[in-house]
């Protein structure tokens, strides 16, 4: 029996999955191929003590910055935050935990998680604040610490394109954390640009396989914000 991924917008398609105190991930690498549509109804829920994964908390007043200004999210598990002030003042106020991560840690704990591996020990952070705390192991004559695999209870990603069972194609950079979340999640829903018919996609052209992906809200053309813009001074 054929099942029916597509939902008709983020509300519904989030309506009996979010619950106070879960693990979200959210794709994304500052602005470029966040879910915003997506979490911005995860805002209107009103749900809490959220720990979200993600490299960064987008900023203020988008990603997921605006979960940080309703004080919906209790933990962070992230690589950089260095361009939210509401994060920083969060946290230098103790009201916000953050476990930081290096961002190749950070990537290889979600691809363990959505591969099953628990966990595994890398070089980087040995020696420092990093590995404190942690299994720290020799082998051939080096240091690796471990680190554990992540997997949360819901991902929200964003998509460039998808046919209705769930295969998803990303554009470019907007690519970036988006396919290693969509598989290390219990469910994983996407929004998506462009919507097609199964077999409208080249088959590899596809990035992420449809049977990781439960849901879909096709969105349309959404603003895509510029997070620093820097242009050429025009000459005198």
């Amino acid at each position: 029996m054929a099942v029916n991924k597509v939902y008709a917008d983020a509300t519904a398609a989030l309506a009996d999955l979010l619950h106070d105190g879960m693990t979200i991930m959210a794709g994304g690498f500052g602005l470029c191929g966040i879910p915003g549509v997506l979490i911005e109804a995860i805002r209107a829920s009103g749900v809490k003590d959220l720990v979200c994964i993600s490299n960064n908390a987008g900023v203020d007043d988008a990603g997921l910055g605006i979960l940080l200004q309703t004080r919906q999210i209790r933990k962070m598990i992230s690589s950089y935050v260095g361009e939210n002030a509401t994060f920083a003042k969060q946290f230098l106020a103790g009201e916000l935990e953050i476990e930081f991560n290096p961002q190749g840690t950070l990537a290889e704990r979600i691809r363990a998680g959505g591969a099953g591996i628990p966990a595994f020990f890398t070089k980087t952070g040995v020696g420092t604040q990093i590995a404190e705390g942690k299994d720290v192991r020799e082998f051939d004559g080096e240091h690796y610490v471990m680190e554990r695999g992540l997997f949360a209870d819901l991902a929200v990603v964003h998509a460039w394109k998808a046919d209705t069972e769930g295969n998803l194609v990303y554009r470019k950079t907007a690519r970036n954390f988006n396919p290693i979340m969509a598989t290390a999640a219990k469910m994983t829903v996407a929004q998506v640009e462009h919507l097609v018919e199964p077999g409208e996609i080249d088959a590899d052209h596809i990035i992420t396989p449809g049977i990781f992906v439960k849901r879909i809200v096709h969105v349309g053309d959404v603003a895509k914000r510029i997070e620093q813009r820097t242009v050429r001074k025009r000459a005198a």
